[in-house]
């Protein structure tokens, strides 16, 4: 979808189906032979850890991004990525700059449910 366009409505029903955490990365790798996708391990609070593979490694490095908190969704479908099986998905701003990522403005619980 182009950056200008507007992306079809949703009932509120629909978007409360998501699952929205905030977890902390605790082991970040790049996936090898790709340019773009790092591998995390991320603590999930009282869900456990999890593997979650992001396509940001053309912005991020994989040591900036141990100890962050960010959002995920958490209830996907996993799905197999280059070999690894993906338990989520980062959300985070793009633009023409690259990727941003979004945190908490203060130190939240790992499992934290955005509302």
């Amino acid at each position: 979808m182009e950056e200008n366009q507007k992306a079809a409505d949703i009932q509120y029903e629909d978007f409360a189906k998501l699952d929205i955490r905030i977890g902390k990365i605790l082991a970040a790798e790049k996936v090898p032979e790709t340019d773009k996708l790092i591998k995390c391990t991320i603590d999930f609070g009282e869900l456990g850890e999890r593997t979650i593979v992001s396509g940001i490694a053309e912005w991020k490095t994989p040591e900036e991004l141990v100890g962050k908190l960010l959002p995920y969704i958490v209830n996907l479908a996993p799905r197999l990525l280059r070999g690894v099986e993906s338990q989520g998905m980062l959300l985070a701003a793009s633009d023409e700059s690259g990727v941003a990522l979004l945190s908490p403005e203060r130190n939240m619980a790992p499992g934290s449910r955005l509302k």
